[in-house]
């Protein structure tokens, strides 16, 4: 007798809803069987409990229960079509990264395709009833995938084949018309072209970032290796000059030590010269007293009295009570050899200024003066490069940007990373400031010039006082008046340095300073006082030859 799974075919074990073999099989009041999933979730998501065949209403939602006896046939029927790999078939096991198929039990063949009815991938022999069943046709297949619930809407069990670009999201055709209706849709494979030319383009963003950053990387390594060789050739130029010093202190240390030795031995030579004349005279006094000894003891009164005379005749001496070994003070010998060795420091210290001034230049950048900062009475040349305070205020707008109580005015250029230098002409002022200020100094009230409040600045008062403002402020001694400063920054090393360009001398630095905004540089003319302090202030051109 043929079993029942041979006497059925296969279309009589399909789900009208999924159209897939049943699952867990339920039979409706009207007679109708379905996969208990699919009916639950069809009864779940319309407003009507009715049967998806006959459309038969229920008044009220039927309590399902799987048939044990279509269930067992449907396993029946599943056993009997489980094959192995034919002996005369191409088909391969499925690698462990490549899309297996979900029907096969013992040896897993790998997927051809993958069916977005019934949520399951197949290998060319299970593929088959989708080729040959006509509900089954009516399926879509596509390449193998994974994980096909992921390419289902969770909410209707719909393939996701729209793209909504409102929302940026992939969508079912339910969607558009519910939740995405009013919504700018388009077929996933235009929104796939769109989205690939936009991966395109930012892969070439990425790209040029990739290669801007290994250039920078080159960029950071060539100047560690320049930093390298500006550091080897300091602790060279510093050994030398050290060792220079060294050599100096050293030189006026034998210099001052010969010195006190000559002085030593000249004393040491009078000394002996003064013993050996006591001596001698030691040695002719005694021989005078053993004669005058002798001469006591005579008996003869003729003979005594005529050697009494010779005798008694007192012997020329020296007045020892006058003479005195020098004892040399040494005053002034160690201040001469400290002097000389000090000019030489000093010497010294001029070379080594030159040399750092001669470096800095070498970050010199062009500054003008800004206009719009420059307070009321101020009179700027056209070029931006020189200021002088006049006699009347000027007819301006008094925006944010400028000074209203300060004689003063600051520069075009801000700096907020890196060194810059530049040069400023004081000849014939007897009032000046010069520096850098930050960016968020106020403008409006007078000014405290410290770093406190944001200004980094060297000033001239009454022609003669040379100041830097820190807090309290510090005297500057220069030798000669100043006719050009020298202003340097090094954003990141928190330095500010002035220097007296004439004589190659460094003035003074702020050291340690933390710039979290930007510097402008900051030029205070001072007011004319009667046009005694009429001459401007001049920004100058480097002369890196000086």
């Amino acid at each position: 007798m043929a079993s029942a799974s041979s006497l059925l075919s296969e279309e009589q074990f399909l789900c009208s809803i999924c159209l897939d073999v049943f699952t867990d099989p339920i039979t409706t009041p009207c007679g109708h069987n379905y996969c208990k999933a699919c009916i639950t979730h069809y009864w779940d998501t319309n407003a009507v409990c009715q049967c998806p065949l006959c459309q038969r209403i229920f008044h009220k939602r039927p309590d399902v229960f799987v048939n044990t006896f279509i269930s067992e046939m449907v396993d029946q029927f599943r056993k009997s079509k489980q094959v192995k790999i034919p002996s005369n078939t191409n088909q391969e096991p499925a690698k462990p990264d490549e899309v297996s198929c979900d029907v096969c039990t013992e040896i897993k063949l790998k997927a051809v395709k993958s069916c977005l009815g019934c949520l399951t991938s197949y290998c060319e022999t299970h593929l088959e009833p989708h080729q040959r069943v006509i509900a089954l046709k009516r399926h879509k297949l596509i390449d193998p995938v994974a994980n096909l619930e992921d390419i289902m809407c969770k909410k209707h069990d719909r393939p996701l084949e729209l793209f909504c670009k409102t929302d940026h999201t992939c969508v079912c055709q339910f969607c558009t018309e519910l939740d995405h209706k009013l919504h700018q849709i388009v077929p996933l494979k235009e929104a796939y072209e769109g989205k690939k030319a936009e991966l395109g383009k930012t892969e070439a963003e990425v790209q040029q970032m990739i290669q801007e950053r290994q250039l920078k990387i080159q960029e950071v390594l060539c100047s560690v290796e320049l930093s390298k060789k500006d550091a080897d050739r300091e602790i060279a130029d510093s050994v030398q000059v050290f060792t220079s010093l060294i050599s100096s202190i050293e030189r006026s240390q034998a210099e001052l030590i010969d010195v006190i030795e000559k002085k030593q031995k000249i004393a040491e030579k009078q000394a002996d010269g003064f013993i050996k004349e006591l001596e001698w005279e030691i040695t002719e006094l005694k021989k005078r007293s053993s004669e005058l000894k002798q001469l006591t003891h005579t008996e003869d009164h003729l003979q005594f009295l005529q050697n009494f005379t010779i005798i008694n005749t007192p012997s020329p001496s020296k007045d020892w009570t006058k003479v005195n070994v020098h004892q040399s003070l040494y005053v002034g010998t160690v201040r001469t050899a400290v002097a000389r060795l000090a000019k030489t420091l000093s010497k010294e210290m001029e070379k080594l200024c030159d040399a750092e001034l001669r470096r800095i230049q070498q970050y010199a950048v062009d500054v003008t003066l800004d206009p719009n900062t420059a307070k009321f009475k101020l009179i700027l040349s056209k070029d931006g490069k020189q200021v002088y305070c006049g006699d009347t205020k000027q007819n301006l707008q008094d925006n944010t940007e400028r000074f209203s109580r300060s004689t003063c005015v600051l520069g075009k250029q801000s700096f907020s990373s890196g060194r810059y230098y530049y040069e400023v002409q004081v000849t014939g002022k007897n009032v000046w400031d010069i520096g850098v200020a930050r960016e968020s100094i106020n403008r409006k009230l007078k000014i405290q010039l410290c770093p406190k409040e944001g200004y980094w600045t060297i000033w001239l008062r009454n022609g003669n006082e040379y100041k830097a403002l820190t807090s309290p402020s510090a005297l500057l001694h220069v030798r000669e008046r100043l006719h050009k400063v020298g202003v340097f920054v090094d954003y990141e090393e928190g330095l500010v340095s002035f220097y007296d360009v004439e004589t190659r001398v460094h003035l003074y630095s702020f050291t340690g300073c933390n710039f979290t905004e930007k510097l402008y540089p900051y030029f205070g003319p001072g007011n004319n006082q009667g046009g005694k302090n009429s001459a401007p202030l001049i920004i100058s051109p480097i002369n890196h030859t000086d």
